[in-house]
This record gives C-alpha cells, sequence and structure tokens, in this order.
C-alpha cells in the first residue's frame, strides 16, 4: 500500500520543464503580451533619449535604466519626469522579461531569458551614452 501512494504522489506531482538553452528563445516573439510591454517602450523611448544623450542616465550591469548623474536635473520638474520614466521604464523591462519567458514554457526560462536581453540592451546603447560596468562604474559607450 506504501509503495502504491508513493508511486501516486509521484504521477500526481507537477512535472518541472527544464529551461530552454539560450539558442531555442526567440526575443522577438510576437505573442501579445510581448506586444503590448515592447509597445509601452516604444513609445518611452523617445522622452528617455534626451536623458540618454545629456549623460543623465545609463543603463545599468543589470539592463535597468538609472538616474546615474542628479547634478544635471537643475529642477525640480525635470527631475520629476526623469524619475518617473525611470518608474515606468523598469517595471516594463522586467514584464518584458516575463512575457517572454512565458512565451517560451513559463518562469522556468526566466533565468535565461534575462541576460539575453539585458545584452540586448546593453548592446543597443548608443555611442557616448552611459553603461554600468561590473564594478558598478559608469563609462561612456565609445
Amino acid at each position: 500500500m506504501k509503495r502504491l501512494l508513493i508511486l501516486l504522489a509521484f504521477i500526481a506531482a507537477p512535472a518541472v520543464a527544464a529551461p530552454p538553452m539560450p539558442d531555442q528563445i526567440n526575443l522577438d516573439i510576437g505573442t501579445p503580451p510581448v506586444i503590448v510591454v515592447k509597445h509601452a517602450l516604444a513609445q518611452r523611448y523617445s522622452r528617455l533619449v534626451r536623458f540618454y544623450d545629456a549623460g543623465v542616465m545609463g543603463i545599468d550591469i543589470n539592463g535597468m535604466v538609472q538616474i546615474r548623474d542628479y547634478s544635471k536635473l537643475n529642477n525640480l520638474t525635470l527631475r520629476q519626469t526623469a524619475e518617473k520614466l525611470v518608474d515606468q521604464e523598469n517595471p516594463d523591462r522586467n514584464s518584458l522579461v516575463y512575457a517572454i519567458a512565458e512565451a517560451h514554457g513559463g518562469k522556468e526560462a526566466i533565468p535565461v531569458v534575462r541576460p539575453l536581453l539585458v545584452k540586448r540592451w546593453r548592446e543597443q546603447v548608443k555611442s557616448g551614452w552611459w553603461l554600468q560596468d561590473e564594478n558598478g562604474n559608469w563609462v561612456q559607450k565609445p
């Protein structure tokens, strides 16, 4: 009887899928959740560019947007605008990770999807914009 219960418990347990390999991930997949998040990111991009160009913001080691130079935000309105953009952008970047992972099997894919997106975001930084290195220092992309 004990063996039967163990067997039934094993059969009833949900199978944990192995995460996909990086070469199995399509970062450009077009599922509705991915499209919605990418649209939000694209709509915000034009407002972020001026802060990137001015050196106010950069992309940190985790692919998130950070304000790196508050001294260039010389009035309250500008500072609030920059902070609001960061507060909107980073959750959407995380949402994109989750949406792509969901399209590739669920939360098990997050550890594979996140580094791929971080790499893409850091590669998309234009020359002269700021990136954070592994030591936490800010460097301009050549």
